[in-house]
């Protein structure tokens, strides 16, 4: 649409994508608003004959068109089944708002493609289309591109043999059936969506969840469903049952057999959700691959991980009862996910930051065995979360200090399942520094003494930590992995601190140099300037080194260590390689994404990434055409692939910058 001349200009922001517009169908649907579902949005009209269409066709004029501000005629259509108009192009080109039912809209040289309500079609100038009525009543907005002077060109009827190819070229209808009941989707540029799936349901607090309540017809799955409570999150509805999945696939009910991606959320094991971030958005990594995508909500902080097990075996998993609910998720995944297009036999879990360490917690934990195949772990730890997770010891003491501040004992451990949950996280947020203080425990992510929320080893759910003294977990042996971070992660931030690229005189990088790093500056320019040569002076100032470069190579090297499944080792050095700056490139979501160098240049490199990505689900190899030869990591070697404009393969390249920032530390 442009600007209506005489109206003054118009302003342009973000796009409201499917997921906001259908949120706004729902809430409009509580409130009365506008009808329900099973009724079109607007009346019919009267029945309207006219050339160039065919079947039953009821046309109602919303707005006439008049001159003084140019406003275009806008009218609605409803079409019956079978229903549909001749080729035919407009002058000035035309857009559609769909607004109830299933329909076909195709342009000449292109497939047909079903649309539904909530999708908005643009027929530019000239171009010729079609569009109809699928296999149920279908209604649109037509809104007129050349005001006062619409000048149609028909074509061709639309033949039944046409026609009946169109609607046969693609499934019209999004519900798939699951073990609790049917599910609808929506389809959106030819893949299937699902959101707010349950895979689970939690009747009560730090117990495992057990499987859903089966329902009657058919559930829709249009909105994203609740994520877990946290502090400092007003973006979406919280509920503490907030077990719950989304999926996108290219195809239903087929008998294929795709590979399933299961993409696990960043923001430690405490805050974050599904749908955290625009390039979370699994629409264009499953339309690229052919793969099924998933994403998934499940516990976090101290509903997560808050460590009753002296409390009775009512309570034996409590400490990690986030890992329950992502491998009840996965569990769903195997019984269900067939129907979804997916191969339960071929599941790989990917992860950022704290998404990360939770793929690393599931490689770990023998309660997750057999359920996924693959592991990804992209930024994915620290020394305290990731190579290691929290010891039971000081978990029960960090309990101990939580009932004391409640008032509570084992005598009314119960009171917990009542109590609200922001005095919960008020208290607990605070007997996390208390612990830490009193144990002696430095975090360096958030610089001071302060304990995290996480998984536990408890010697059964979590058996020991993912690095261990002789390699990896033992769970993991036989589960290819693909781990790495980015050269800046937390050094500099998204439009925040400093920018790894910033231009600044000699001088002025040598007196910063100094600063930072004293009598070693230009030592730590030199070895930089060898591991990273493709990068100018000043990302010196910004490298990443003890806080996750090195728990990530120590992961790495201990996975190599084991002679099980191969480990690939890879670093994100592209523009600000910034903390979360590989996602997009991985989802191929760049179009939903502010990036910090030339947008072409970041479309060529998503394309090589989610490449690596895509072949990796399917094969536990991430070689292909657009990479040279991705090496498995070894000691010896230290293979690592370099994500820049050029991606490239280089051998131990930091490890001597690694031993001048951090001598003392082993891996």
């Amino acid at each position: 649409m442009g600007v209506n001349p005489g109206a003054g200009s118009t302003n342009w922001f973000e796009k409201v994508t499917d997921d906001e517009y259908y949120a706004a169908v729902s809430t409009a649907r509580e409130n009365g608003t506008i009808r329900e579902q099973s009724e079109t949005m607007f009346p019919k009209g009267e029945v309207y004959t006219a050339e160039g269409y065919a079947g039953t066709v009821y046309k109602n004029n919303l707005v006439e068109y008049e001159d003084i501000f140019n406003c275009p005629e806008v009218n609605n259509y409803t079409l019956e089944a079978g229903a549909r108009t001749a080729w035919h192009s407009h002058e000035g080109g035309q857009l559609i708002v769909v607004t109830n039912g299933t329909g076909i809209y195709q342009e000449e040289g292109s497939e047909a493609r079903i649309i539904k309500a909530g999708d908005v079609i643009v027929s530019e100038p000239g171009v010729t289309h079609w569009h109809g009525a699928a296999d149920s009543e279908f209604a649109y907005i037509a809104v007129n591109g050349n005001p006062g002077n619409d000048s149609i060109t028909w074509g061709d009827d639309v033949s039944d043999d046409e026609y009946n190819s169109a609607l046969g070229s693609e499934s019209t209808s999004a519900v798939v059936n699951t073990e609790a009941g049917a599910v609808e989707g929506y389809i959106n540029n030819g893949i299937y969506t699902y959101h707010g799936i349950p895979y689970a349901e939690a009747e009560e607090r730090f117990v495992p969840a057990q499987k859903v309540t089966p329902w009657e017809g058919i559930r829709e799955a249009k909105d994203y469903g609740p994520i877990a409570p946290q502090t400092g999150s007003g973006s979406h509805e919280m509920d503490e049952n907030c077990q719950n999945l989304n999926v996108w696939t290219p195809g239903i009910n087929d008998n294929e057999k795709r590979p399933i991606m299961v993409w696990l959320h960043g923001g430690g094991f405490s805050t974050g959700s599904s749908i955290d971030m625009p390039s979370y958005d699994g629409e264009n990594l499953s339309k690229k691959g052919d793969v099924v995508v998933v994403s998934i909500n499940h516990r976090l902080n101290v509903l997560g991980h808050l460590d009753l097990s002296a409390y009775g075996e009512k309570y034996k998993y409590s400490a990690n009862m986030g890992l329950t609910d992502m491998v009840a998720a996965l569990q769903w995944i195997q019984d269900n996910i067939e129907q979804f297009g997916g191969d339960p036999n071929n599941v790989t879990v990917f992860g950022e930051s704290g998404g990360g360490a939770k793929v690393l917690a599931l490689m770990t934990s023998l309660y997750a065995k057999g359920l996924f195949h693959k592991g990804i772990v992209e930024s994915g730890a620290t020394e305290n979360m990731g190579a290691k997770f929290i010891s039971l010891d000081v978990s029960r003491r960090l309990t101990e200090i939580i009932l004391d501040e409640l008032d509570i004992s084992e005598d009314n451990i119960e009171v917990l399942q009542t109590i609200s949950y922001d005095e919960l996280a008020a208290v607990s947020d605070k007997a996390l520094i208390l612990a830490a203080e009193e144990m002696g425990i430095y975090e360096e992510f958030v610089d001071g003494y302060s304990l995290l929320w996480e998984p536990v080893v408890d010697g059964d759910y979590l058996p020991t930590s993912p690095v261990t003294e002789d390699g990896f977990a033992e769970a993991g042996y036989d589960i290819p992995l693909l781990i790495g971070s980015n050269l800046n992660e937390w050094t500099v931030f998204n439009g925040g601190l400093a920018d790894s690229d910033e231009e600044m005189s000699e001088e002025e990088l040598n007196a910063k140099m100094t600063e930072k790093y004293g009598d070693k500056a230009e030592e730590v320019k030199e070895v930089f300037a060898k591991a990273y040569p493709n990068e100018s002076d000043t990302g010196a100032l910004y490298i990443d080194s003890t806080l996750i470069r090195l728990p990530i190579l120590k992961l790495t090297a201990h996975k190599a260590d084991q002679n099980g499944a191969p480990v690939y080792s890879y670093v994100f050095t592209w523009g600000t390689s910034y903390h979360t700056a590989e996602i997009p490139f991985v989802f191929n979501n760049i179009d939903k994404a502010d990036v910090s160098g030339d947008i072409n240049e970041a479309y060529a490199l998503s394309d090589i990434m989610s490449d690596a990505w895509i072949n990796f689900a399917k094969t536990g190899d991430p070689n292909g055409e657009s990479l040279p030869t991705w090496e498995p990591y070894t000691r010896s070697g230290g293979a690592t692939m370099i994500f820049d404009n050029e991606a490239y393969l280089a051998h131990n390249h930091d490890k001597e910058l690694m031993s001048v920032l951090a001598p003392d530390y082993v891996y």
